[in-house]
């Protein structure tokens, strides 16, 4: 069987802790064999958020990190729920929302730092599912990205 934290463990990267919810949701649900992700934004290490528009106070590849930040905080959701990310067959939907100036075309690109993470950390096949990637005009606390997903359990 395939070794999703063995595979994490290779990147050599820190996941944040998971952060709480601000609100009234749950960060993550399970309904049979399926894990849903609430919007999870760019928590660092340090429990500070990434902030900033794309196209303004971010450059692209600074986006691209934020959105790998993303992915990152919400492997920490995974593992903390889950207690491994072994426990996930695969990636099903991605939706990546994009904090931009109105003139920013590359949300995908954007969307490929979180999306590029969980291929490597479940493998091309199982880590790449379906993906949309659209620019607002805000986000919450003025974090350049938030990404949802669902996921498929074993």
């Amino acid at each position: 069987m395939y070794n999703a934290d063995e595979q994490f463990e290779k990147l050599g990267l820190s996941l944040p802790l998971a952060p709480a919810p601000l609100g009234v949701y749950k960060p993550c649900l399970i309904d049979g064999k399926y894990l849903y992700l609430s919007g999870h934004g760019p928590v660092q290490d340090d429990k500070s958020l990434i902030t900033g528009r794309i196209g303004r106070e971010l450059t692209q590849e600074e986006g691209k990190l934020a959105a790998r930040q993303v992915g990152l905080t919400m492997l920490s959701t995974i593992k903390q729920n889950l207690g491994s990310l072994n426990k996930v067959k695969r990636v099903i939907k991605v939706l990546g929302m994009v904090n931009c100036t109105p003139e920013f075309e590359k949300h995908p690109y954007i969307i490929n730092g979180c999306s590029e993470l969980f291929a490597a950390v479940w493998g091309e096949e199982n880590g790449v599912g379906v993906r949309s990637a659209v620019g607002f005009g805000s986000l919450p606390d003025n974090i350049p990205v938030e990404i949802e997903a669902i996921f498929e359990l074993y």
